[in-house]
């Protein structure tokens, strides 16, 4: 009690917050690592960090771009906590005397280019996402060697629960990639993607799917340029991740059978590679991010993309959905970038779906329900 009083106070005297408004209903992150009590989150999606570090003389909880003030007491334990958090799934960590550090009660996920701690504020539509009684699919580890690279790489693949119990049949494929500074782990971590596949088709409101999760951070050295590295990472998945799939899984290797999509960086790579190679993909995908269309409408459409979207009634015969989602909180550029790509696509009498996530902004919730929607309309 007393931890909390001095908490309380100092959150008081700094104008954060008073004593009323502070709800006294905080449970242990569904995130943390077993047995431990802290961080937790009360019913206002505030979060409450606690820490043992005696000889330190400063520590903050550093989330949401915003540094919250913790209060040690007599033992060294150092407590605070922060204003309401959006529902979902945040990044975040602890300042200790200048230290950016993990926080050691949660687990660990890998986002703004380090592995660090992670706390799920949680939704009213978390039920998308949950572990239920349901049969559930397999996430694979599938490592390979990239000659263009030269170098090893990973993905994972999920498959869907009856794979195996059916070994004569073949099936769809989607190829789902993260955001700028995430890795493979993403959509199966912080994403939930298995989870979301695996209550909608226990549902049957999606089609039993393969799902490929790469990374998309792919380079190789230029002869030229003193070694400067070249992001070649649609020449990888054009020429080496999608014949080893081809090649390891019973899939279905024919653009009626594949889709892609991926999320803000992850949707710039993804509308490059499906727009270069209609021949391979039928299905497109963009969550929070086009292909860093300018956010204006004065845009040459004949110069993007070296013309993909010149003419219209071509792309609506070739992508059967065009797909994009935003968050209603989105930062800038992505309202403004993903609204000129819209007026674009009207323009040119291009077909497409347009999902927004209520309150949600450039984060896990909005692309969690992204996958949710654009899942449902694949392979039908």
């Amino acid at each position: 009690m007393k931890n909390i009083f001095l908490v309380i106070t100092a959150l008081f005297i700094s104008g954060i917050c008073t004593a009323q408004d502070l709800v006294e209903d905080f449970k242990p992150s569904s995130v943390n690592q077993p047995g431990k009590q802290f961080p937790q989150v009360n019913s206002e999606g505030r979060v409450r960090a606690q820490i043992s570090a005696p000889e330190a003389n400063n520590v903050r909880l550093d989330i949401g771009g915003v540094k919250y003030e913790m209060v040690k007491d007599e033992n060294g334990v150092w407590t605070g906590e922060s204003e309401p958090q959006d529902f979902g799934f945040h990044y975040y960590q602890l300042n200790v005397d200048g230290a950016s550090v993990p926080d050691p009660g949660t687990k660990y996920f890998y986002g703004a280019g380090r592995w660090g701690s992670g706390i799920e504020i949680p939704a009213d539509d978390m039920d998308i996402y949950a572990l239920k009684d349901v049969p559930h699919g397999l996430v694979s580890e599938q490592n390979y060697f990239s000659e263009i690279t030269q170098s090893f790489r990973r993905c994972f693949v999920y498959t869907p629960a009856e794979y195996n119990a059916n070994p004569e049949k073949r099936y769809p494929v989607l190829y789902l990639q993260h955001g700028s500074f995430e890795d493979e782990t993403g959509w199966s971590g912080q994403g939930h993607a298995n989870r979301i596949l695996d209550n909608l088709i226990a549902a049957n409101k999606a089609v039993s799917m393969i799902i490929v999760m790469d990374n998309g951070y792919a380079y190789k050295l230029q002869s030229s340029g003193g070694g400067r590295p070249a992001m070649v990472f649609e020449e990888v998945m054009m020429n080496e991740i999608i014949p080893m799939i081809d090649k390891r899984f019973r899939t279905i290797a024919d653009r009626e059978h594949r889709a892609i999509a991926g999320l803000s960086m992850g949707a710039n790579q993804t509308m490059r590679i499906c727009m270069n190679n209609l021949d391979k993909f039928a299905y497109y995908g963009g969550f929070s991010g086009t292909s860093n269309y300018p956010s204006s409408d004065e845009i040459n459409v004949e110069t993007f993309l070296n013309g993909a979207f010149k003419n219209g009634k071509s792309v609506n015969d070739q992508i059967k959905v065009f797909w994009l989602g935003l968050g209603t909180k989105e930062p800038k550029p992505f309202p403004g970038s993903v609204g000129a790509f819209r007026n674009m696509l009207e323009k040119q009498g291009i077909d497409y779906v347009y999902y927004e996530s209520p309150g949600t902004a450039h984060e896990w919730q909005t692309w969690r329900r992204d996958l949710y929607q654009y899942a449902q309309l694949l392979f039908k």
